[in-house]
């Protein structure tokens, strides 16, 4: 009888279907991360060996030994500092331009006249080409770190705002109507419904303006800096030094991925706090 008692016990347990469908999306995050360091490694395995081999030219495409020797002969503090300057500008005009698109946005989604008015105005203006404004810039707010910021802020805001306000004109016109007929305020909808509503969109806004405050950044050091990441680029391809022109390269990467990552953590704590999937 205990022999029978004890049988059960001993039998395999049977996964749930969702305990199943959790050990899928688990094993296929797994396979993802493993997938993106193997194709990175690949990379740079084939990017030294074709040079070792003379496949291309290591003068003019550099190799990864070639730019750890070159970050090797870079004074430490130097090069820290150069880092400093452009993550702070990054940072700065990243949130600056954020924040400012995202009111701007509220403030056309709350006045409709006023977004019949400037919406073309806002449609050429993604059109132009921010880095002829370069010299203007420079002349308003003088040629330093001020100048790099704006620029930033120039080549972000624009597409923050289309892509929140588009967002924000998304949501369920009915769900607004059903607001307002219980007496609901402008303001109430916004903060109760259109911004809860959109927290997926403005987390991906979040993630667009990553990229584009890097190329802002930099686009603003290639014209006036003395200092930073793109200054490093720019004086290394005046001296043919390509070695450092890369080397720089390949911080700014590590620089932008960590900025997305964090972005990426934002994300996650949204979608537990709003439950998204």
């Amino acid at each position: 009888m205990k022999i029978k008692n004890r049988l059960p016990c001993l039998m395999p347990r049977v996964k749930t279907p969702r305990q199943k469908y959790l050990a899928k999306r688990r094993n296929d995050k797994i396979t993802t991360i493993l997938l993106q360091i193997g194709l990175l490694v690949a990379v740079i395995g084939i990017w030294e060996l074709a040079a070792k081999l003379d496949w291309i030219d290591p003068f003019i495409t550099s190799c990864p030994s070639r730019i750890v020797a070159v970050l090797g002969t870079i004074d430490t503090d130097e090069l820290f500092v150069h880092i400093a300057y452009t993550l702070i500008e990054c940072i700065v005009g990243f949130i600056a331009a954020s924040t400012l698109g995202i009111l701007i946005a509220v403030l056309l989604w709350r006045f409709v006249k006023l977004r019949r008015v400037l919406e073309p105005y806002i449609v050429v203006l993604n059109a132009l080409p921010k880095i002829a404004l370069g010299p203007i810039i420079i002349i308003w707010v003088g040629a330093g770190a001020q100048a790099i910021i704006v620029m930033t802020i120039l080549i972000c805001i624009i597409v923050t705002v289309i892509s929140v306000l588009s967002a924000f004109m998304a949501v369920d016109e009915g769900k607004i109507f059903l607001m307002r007929s219980m007496g609901a305020t402008r303001l109430q909808i916004l903060f109760k419904l259109i911004l809860p509503a959109n927290v997926p969109a403005l987390v991906n806004m979040l993630k667009i303006n990553v990229g584009l405050a890097w190329v802002g950044t930099i686009m603003g050091e290639y014209l006036v800096s003395t200092a930073g990441l793109g200054y490093l680029i720019i004086y290394g391809s005046q001296v043919f030094k390509m070695d450092l022109v890369m080397a720089s390269t390949v911080i700014l990467c590590i620089l932008a991925t960590v900025m997305y990552l964090a972005v990426a953590g934002v994300e996650k704590l949204t979608k537990k706090k709003y439950k998204i999937d």
